[in-house]
């Protein structure tokens, strides 16, 4: 049997690793982009103590490895009598590494929007909450389309670290028949145009939200 006959034997395997990164990065990515967004919009009422608290949040995840990250929910916290399936562990170590980084990317965008509509809106008696979900948001998040994919990106390629706490994800699954069948080159050849797949897809995704969002008029800035 040739090598890519073997690859094909095994394509349920790859298949099932493809889902299951597509369900992880789907999930995590929502989940980083909700609470970025959610820790942007607690930075808005200025309280001193909260705000340090989400900047040292952001500071750990920004200077910790993401492997360690994951080592430690999967491996370390069940010896304080916390354990987890490692889906799960992968799930919450992707959502909040990322979720730090996209609240930076949020804040760069905030730090940049113009003052003036802000005035406006609450000349106009729009409370804080309003302000931020119809005026501040979607310009933020139109601004920062270009980072968000490349975040997007990162985010993708950091599931391939959860097959070293046994997630059964597209590198898992490579790793799985190269080391059964010694065809190491193939199996992750296969590996990469799966992920290149999803990466055309989000870099898709982003061009159409982009003129979308230009087309509705929803940048000010």
């Amino acid at each position: 049997m040739g090598e890519w006959s073997i690859i094909w034997s095994q394509r349920a395997a790859f298949l099932d690793g493809f889902l299951m990164t597509l369900e992880l990065f789907i999930l995590a990515s929502v989940i980083s982009m909700i609470m970025g967004l959610y820790l942007l919009y607690f930075t808005e009422h200025n309280l001193r103590a909260l705000n340090r608290t989400i900047v040292a949040f952001v500071s750990l995840m920004r200077t910790l490895p993401f492997l360690i990250f994951a080592y430690l929910l999967y491996y370390g916290l069940p010896q304080l009598g916390i354990s987890m399936s490692a889906f799960t562990a992968g799930l919450i170590a992707l959502s909040l590494y990322h979720g730090a980084y996209f609240f930076e990317i949020f804040r760069s965008q905030r730090q940049v929007f113009s003052a003036g509509y802000i005035e406006a809106a609450q000349a106009q008696g729009f409370s804080k909450y309003k302000t931020f979900r119809r005026i501040i948001l979607p310009n933020i998040i139109s601004g920062a389309l270009p980072l968000m994919a490349n975040q997007l990106i990162i985010c993708l390629k950091d599931t391939a670290f959860l097959s070293i706490i046994t997630v059964q994800e597209i590198t898992a699954a490579a790793n799985s028949v190269q080391a059964t069948y010694f065809i190491p080159f193939k199996a992750f050849i296969i590996a990469i145009v799966l992920y290149w797949l999803i990466s055309v897809i989000i870099e898709l995704a982003t061009k159409w939200l982009g003129r979308y969002g230009a087309k509705r008029g929803m940048t000010h800035v």
